[in-house]
């Protein structure tokens, strides 16, 4: 068995994971065109279903939706409601249940000096200090978010400080755009990262 497995990870009840269930409401956006490295990599396609895609609706609905979208902007639930559904590449539980995604980990704050572009800061804590899928683990989580939120986010990955012995290391490949894309290229890790997220489910249905 690899040292960086771990074979019994604390789980945690679906019924006790902080979750959002909003119905009526739509975030109207297109991932077409979205500023990420990533939204030309992994299609929408490859994705079971995408929160924040929009749908045909007459000009009065797109008004209304947009009303909506100012009234009630993404915020930190809504990310964590879009991460904690992927599922461990070590185990057949989601990273909400495991506890690698965290609500409080979790933080939207505009970007330096502007007010139109935000930031998405996620801390993961692995399993284990010595977590061997570390980084496929954040890169899950970072094409996630680049393919289902709109383009004023930016996405910063980051693993939260003293829950891994290359921490650093593994925040420092997760913020490299050109290790990122070049991973992304590995049909291999392509391959597991589809699996991880297939079971991602919608925060608004």
């Amino acid at each position: 068995m690899s040292e960086g497995f771990n074979a019994n990870p604390t789980v945690r009840n679906a019924s006790d994971l902080p979750s959002r269930r909003r119905q009526g409401v739509t975030h109207q956006s297109s991932t077409q065109g979205a500023l990420g490295l990533l939204t030309s990599t992994i299609p929408p396609s490859a994705y079971i279903s995408d929160p924040f895609s929009p749908s045909p609706a007459s000009p009065d609905q797109e008004s209304a939706s947009e009303d909506d979208d100012s009234a009630e902007p993404i915020d930190e639930q809504e990310i964590y409601d879009l991460v904690s559904s992927i599922v461990d590449p070590e185990h057949p539980l989601t990273l909400g249940s495991l506890s690698v995604v965290n609500l409080p980990d979790i933080h939207i704050a505009p970007l330096r000096n502007t007010e139109e572009i935000s930031v998405v800061t996620v801390l993961i804590t692995p399993t284990i200090t010595h977590c061997s899928l570390a980084t496929v683990i954040g890169l899950g989580v970072r094409v996630r978010l680049e393919q289902a939120l709109p383009p004023r986010f930016r996405v910063d990955v980051k693993i939260k400080e003293g829950t891994h012995s290359t921490a650093e290391a593994v925040t420092r490949q997760l913020s490299d755009k050109e290790r990122v894309a070049a991973a992304l290229e590995n049909a291999t890790l392509m391959g597991v990262l589809k699996k991880m997220l297939e079971g991602c489910h919608s925060p608004l249905s």
